[in-house]
């Protein structure tokens, strides 16, 4: 009897595990990239057809690990109102699954990024509530889609004011919040995970121990070097979304 679903031998299971402590301490400290690495990891091992609903289950337990250990810092009120949008996203996501070229998905979510980061935003009364709440429920449609939305919600929090803390704090709860629905979205219209569940358990636990050691980082770390790598990754991470959707291949890959 194996605990390694069909396709996986020990050596890649391994490796996973192994890239799951990795990604989720580069969450920790910095919010993202640690969903977009492992969503690569696993794009050369799943099968298509469960990829994004094996990386949900992986990223529910990385990012309640990472809510737990930073609930404190966490801006609820701007959680409350994300999860407004999300709930009515993810639905609408259920529906549209695979339904809408990745493409498109990919270009309208690098230009979102690039916006949020370096445009001047208007002083507008309301426009933070209803931005978060229309925020909750685009990135909502698009995790069914394409997996790792966290440069997107981080996009949403840092023209806010936050400090370091409460950028990765908030987004950790919504994040966490938003692969719970994700995940039961995915078991209400039929993808099956069981053979997964094993190697997914083995991933979270790895996971949480990166976790705790990216939240000691993210503590020692200086608020000027935060904002600054924040928005350069974010830029960074939009440009190969648009990349991606225009079809370009980089030499080597």
């Amino acid at each position: 009897m194996t605990f390694l679903p069909p396709g996986v031998d020990a050596f890649t299971a391994s490796l996973l595990i192994a890239i799951s402590f990795v990604t989720s301490a580069i969450t920790a400290a910095f919010g993202i990239g640690g969903g977009v690495a492992m969503l690569g990891a696993l794009a050369g091992t799943v099968p298509p057809a469960v990829i994004i609903a094996v990386h949900g289950f992986v990223q529910l337990g990385s990012n309640l690990g990472r809510a737990v250990l930073q609930k404190d810092h966490a801006n609820w009120r701007l959680f409350w109102l994300f999860m407004i949008g999300a709930v009515l996203g993810v639905a609408l996501g259920a529906w549209l699954f695979r339904a809408m070229p990745e493409r498109l998905l990919l270009a309208m979510l690098g230009v979102f990024i690039l916006v949020m980061v370096w445009v001047p935003k208007p002083k507008i009364p309301g426009l933070e509530r209803a931005g978060m709440v229309l925020g909750g429920g685009i990135s909502s449609v698009l995790t069914m889609f394409v997996g790792a939305t966290g440069p997107f919600i981080q996009s949403l929090l840092v023209p806010l004011g936050l400090d370091r803390k409460q950028i990765v704090a908030t987004q950790a709860v919504m994040m966490t919040a938003q692969h719970a629905l994700k995940v039961a979205a995915f078991g209400f219209i039929g993808v099956a995970l069981v053979a997964w569940l094993p190697l997914i358990a083995a991933m979270v636990v790895s996971g949480f121990v990166g976790t705790v050691m990216g939240t000691k980082l993210l503590d020692r770390m200086s608020e000027r070097f935060f904002q600054i790598t924040i928005r350069v990754v974010l830029t960074l991470v939009a440009l190969d979304l648009l990349r991606r959707a225009a079809g370009i291949t980089l030499p080597g890959f």
